[in-house]
């Protein structure tokens, strides 16, 4: 019913998860970011971004043509929303749902994101940015912190909000930020990652592994990622 484009980073594992947790059939579509597989002109119809993940729906409500939904809040609201599962039903809890998955996909995520292109990818040296981005990936790690001290998950019950922060704390290990002091967002992570359909969820992998602490990239996967190819694929679209 769903075809998943993926890679398993945090963001692809925040759509991996939400799928496994509310049963739709699915198949992974795999890529390979390292050899430009989403800067093709066949994933940009898809996701004009041509970031990962994506979904099309093959099904959708409405008895139309195939649906392509693109950005990971996006994702899990439209999952949600076809599912009625795991986004809160009443005014308040919906919008804290909102709130914070609005918090995640603005800021606990791209600060991470930042954290971790300084600290593994960017050349060495980049002492300003390092500095940063890990200070402010540990400041929202606070943040949390003092949200799961007043509530067991962000919105009350375990959400979308949840999936969608859960697999950027997962990264935090990359970036050698412990949890230790955190003790609101170990007890909340662990909870989460007992669940077997995060556990399947992040079982799902394909090549190219990126999760070693500084990966090593030639000067084309380099570009596919962070440089020309990139900015070319929006420009010469």
């Amino acid at each position: 019913m769903i075809d998943l484009h993926f890679v398993p980073t945090p963001n692809g594992h925040k759509i991996s998860i939400m799928m496994e947790e509310v049963g739709l059939p699915y198949t992974v579509k795999a890529y390979d970011m390292l050899a430009g597989d989403h800067l093709k002109p066949e994933y940009r119809a898809i996701n004009p971004n041509a970031r990962l993940p994506a979904i099309v729906d093959l099904a959708p409500a409405d008895g139309g043509e195939p649906f392509a939904v693109f950005e990971t809040g996006a994702i899990l609201e439209y999952l949600a929303e076809k599912t009625g599962q795991f986004i809160p039903t009443d005014l308040r809890g919906r919008s804290l749902c909102q709130q914070w998955l609005a918090w995640q996909i603005s800021g606990f995520g791209p600060s991470h994101g930042q954290a971790h292109h300084f600290i593994r990818y960017a050349p060495l040296g980049q002492d300003y940015g390092v500095a940063r981005y890990r200070n402010e990936a540990e400041r929202l790690l606070h943040v949390l912190d003092r949200r799961l001290g007043e509530a067991e998950y962000l919105a009350g019950d375990y959400s979308i909000a949840d999936m969608a922060t859960w697999p950027w704390v997962r990264a935090t290990r990359a970036i050698e930020l412990s949890l230790e002091p955190f003790a609101n967002v170990r007890r909340w992570f662990d909870a989460i990652g007992q669940r077997p359909g995060v556990q399947r969820g992040t079982s799902i992998t394909n090549a190219p592994n990126l999760s070693s602490l500084r990966p090593q990239l030639n000067e084309q996967q380099w570009s596919n990622l962070f440089g020309e190819n990139m900015l070319a694929s929006a420009r010469d679209a």
